[in-house]
């Protein structure tokens, strides 16, 4: 990682700079499609996380709002970066999948022995004319493909179509409220308008920064999931401001992008599992404690978090109208105040009823 000797952002100020991008030191007046776009998308590999998601950093925010705008099809819930399902406006979802394809191609050799004697340009042209003739399940797309080729293993086949064709979860998959099993069609299709060119990282890069930024290279590459960006940074750079962090890594940032002091006031915040504010870095100490590294998660699977005073500061589990907090800490009488008065508009704002029952106790078993 590159070193510099620039200014020096404290973890402190990088967490105080990183919530204000993400709306997350005050919430936004954004609408939720205009929050997405700032965002760029929403980690969704569960339905529920992209409007828990909205719901801490948005003013007035209602789910219905988020749903709505994916029942126009203004949202989609497709893979993306990292080769997780994200929340995208349309717009993104067809100029950011573009971006990513070449990782997404790289995926298929981790399935190179059940892919063998696979023709995989004939695979995409075959798996898009079955999802575009109707929305496809992944059992129904294993099926057909394995018509074609049936010595071939049919999880492989699966992958392969994902990776190969920018397939998107069709609706009521992913609505508030509503249930539906994933079927799948091309985001082309679903739009009823063509994919853009792959683009140069360029734009990205500074949009990244406004939503994730101060940041380094090796940052936006982890968020991306992508290698070999510093060419970007560098045509940037007559145009960013550059810092270090504590351990000298070079950091840049957009000149009018807010960076608060470092004692401004976070208030407590309830985040879903799988947040992009704890996965978009690769130095995540700006927002989980070394002390606390793994804490969020238990293999593959991530909990729900809560941050105090702007860190990670325990977990929380919702059933019914139940919200159980584990904390990793003690905190101040005043702070377990906030920490209830957040729990309850949160419940309030996602539709709950009228009684909650607000308990600190184990969330983890």
């Amino acid at each position: 990682m590159t070193k510099t000797n620039g200014p020096v952002l404290t973890a402190r100020a990088l967490n105080r700079a990183t919530l204000a991008r993400q709306h997350l030191l005050a919430r936004s007046a954004l609408s939720a499609i205009d929050a997405v776009a700032h965002l760029l998308g929403l980690q969704a590999q569960n339905v529920k996380p992209p409007y828990y998601a909205l719901a801490a950093r948005l003013e007035g925010f209602r789910p219905e709002e988020l749903s709505k705008a994916m029942e126009a099809r203004d949202v989609v819930r497709i893979v993306t970066m990292r080769s997780t399902i994200h929340t995208h406006t349309a717009d993104d979802a067809l100029t950011l999948r573009p971006l990513v394809q070449d990782a997404r191609e790289r995926e298929l050799g981790n399935f190179r022995k059940g892919l063998a004697g696979v023709d995989l340009d004939r695979l995409a042209v075959l798996s898009r004319e079955l999802v575009e003739e109707e929305p496809r399940t992944m059992k129904q797309l294993r099926e057909a493909l394995l018509v074609e080729w049936p010595d071939a293993d049919p999880q492989a086949l699966a992958v392969a179509a994902r990776c190969r064709l920018p397939l998107v979860q069709v609706t009521p998959r992913g609505l508030w409220g509503r249930s539906g099993q994933v079927a799948l069609t091309t985001v082309e299709h679903w739009l009823g308008r063509p994919a853009q060119p792959v683009p140069t990282p360029d734009a990205t890069v500074l949009r990244y920064l406004g939503a994730f930024g101060p940041a380094s290279v090796k940052d936006m590459q982890t968020w991306a999931g992508l290698t070999r960006l510093r060419d970007a940074f560098e045509r940037l750079r007559p145009g960013l401001v550059t810092f270090r962090d504590e351990s000298g890594v070079e950091l840049f940032d957009l000149p009018e992008a807010p960076r608060p002091d470092a004692d401004t006031p976070a208030p407590p915040r309830f985040l879903p599992e799988f947040d992009n504010l704890l996965l978009s870095h690769a130095d995540r100490t700006r927002v989980v404690p070394a002390d606390l590294k793994g804490r969020s998660w238990q293999g593959n699977q991530a909990y729900r978090t809560l941050l105090v005073d702007g860190f990670l500061a325990g977990l929380w589990r919702l059933e019914e109208d139940v919200v159980t907090i584990e904390l990793f800490g003690g905190l101040t009488r005043a702070q377990r105040e906030d920490v209830v008065q957040e729990a309850e508009r949160m419940l309030k704002v996602m539709g709950g009823s009228s009684s909650y029952d607000i308990r600190f106790g184990t969330v983890v078993r």
